[in-house]
């Protein structure tokens, strides 16, 4: 097929003309109501994505996020994203003024579906996230997958994101978050979690399902915006290695919080003096193929509980802040209060166990 008279093949064509219509509408939107770094000067507006039963949209209301359209996908099968991604969309959109849309991975029956299998299980399984086109009017993608295998055409729209140098925010297993991501820059395969956000699971750091993590600020970058009024961290997930052992943080790396496990799954337990602390948040630069740079977020804590934290929240907030160039409007004394109430499930894959089943989007708005 050829793309502005250059004859390509079909996967680059869909990328191609999916980037196409990202910097379109972009460009529309940026003529509008000023490009996503500029501040002080735009009202919320419309939500810029129809509502569905394939997806939750949250309208912005007055903040200081002037309506940036923030997308959210929940797509994991261990530490259900499906309850905190909502949540988070929530306290975006009615504490701080981002348009926010939360896009699931759905079964046949159109539900919101954590159960499902991963492609390691059912080789003949492909998973199903509608809406990721709307990420041509996001300000800022947060993703939270888990080892998912998406069509071609699904693809597509997360390669041109990319490629359009706007910001990232991975949690926990987005740094495994795909199988068969074939994001390529310059003919070589990008690695999602090591090249895009800046390391991988490797293994447990501490007991997986036992121990708990302590947050706190790497000293020497205590003056980072996203640290600003962080000061207590704790979540009942354990610690991720992301590097070999003697290692650090590749290159270009600014960590932001260590995690030191803990001996239980309380938040007063001691230290597990036989384990030293990690990072467990980070910032980076990430540049795509078309060379636009893109601020990056990645924390390895998120479970659904770890977000019952207030730290871990303000942690995030102001991460979205610091993504879409909002740094300074971050306030130590910002609402990081939950709105409406929020009671997840416990992590782990024993869904019958749990009560962990599919429901339609709507059960989580």
């Amino acid at each position: 097929m050829k793309v502005l008279g250059i004859d390509v093949s079909p996967a680059e064509g869909r990328r191609a003309v999916a980037f196409l219509s990202m910097l379109a509408v972009a460009g529309a939107l940026g003529a509008a109501c000023g490009t996503a770094q500029e501040t002080g000067d735009r009202e919320p507006g419309p939500h810029p994505v129809p509502e569905s039963t394939l997806w939750l949209t949250y309208p912005a209301a007055d903040g200081p996020g002037e309506g940036r359209h923030v997308v959210l996908v929940a797509a994991d099968q261990e530490y259900r994203s499906e309850q905190s991604l909502p949540m988070l969309a929530r306290l975006l959109s009615r504490r701080h003024g981002f348009h926010c849309t939360v896009l699931f991975s759905l079964n046949e029956a159109r539900e919101a579906d954590p159960t499902m299998k991963i492609r390691w299980q059912d080789e003949t399984l492909t998973h199903d996230v509608p809406g990721l086109e709307h990420l041509a009017t996001a300000d800022l993608l947060i993703l939270f997958s888990r080892l998912i295998t998406l069509p071609e055409e699904q693809l597509a729209h997360l390669y041109a994101y990319l490629d359009s140098g706007k910001p990232i925010i991975g949690l926990r297993t987005a740094n495994h978050g795909f199988i068969g991501f074939d994001y390529r820059k310059g003919g070589e395969r990008v690695r999602f979690g090591e090249d895009v956000l800046g390391g991988s699971f490797r293994n447990h750091h501490g007991r997986w399902h036992q121990d708990s993590t302590r947050g706190f600020s790497v000293e020497k970058n205590r003056d980072h915006p996203i640290l600003i009024g962080v000061d207590d961290v704790w979540g009942p997930s354990d610690v991720y290695r992301t590097f070999e052992e003697g290692g650090g943080l590749p290159e270009g790396c600014v960590g932001l919080l260590m995690g030191q496990p803990l001996t239980g799954r309380r938040p007063d337990d001691p230290p597990n003096e036989e384990l030293i602390p990690l990072p467990v948040a980070w910032v980076k630069s990430w540049t795509g193929g078309a060379g636009l740079p893109a601020r990056v977020f990645h924390s390895t804590m998120g479970s659904a509980r770890d977000f019952q934290s207030a730290g871990l929240r303000r942690l995030l907030t102001n991460a979205v802040y610091w993504c879409v160039g909002l740094e300074e409007h971050i306030q130590p004394d910002s609402s990081v209060e939950l709105v409406g109430p929020y009671e997840p499930l416990p992590s782990g894959f024993d869904y019958e166990k749990l009560g962990v089943r599919a429901h339609p989007p709507a059960h989580y708005r």
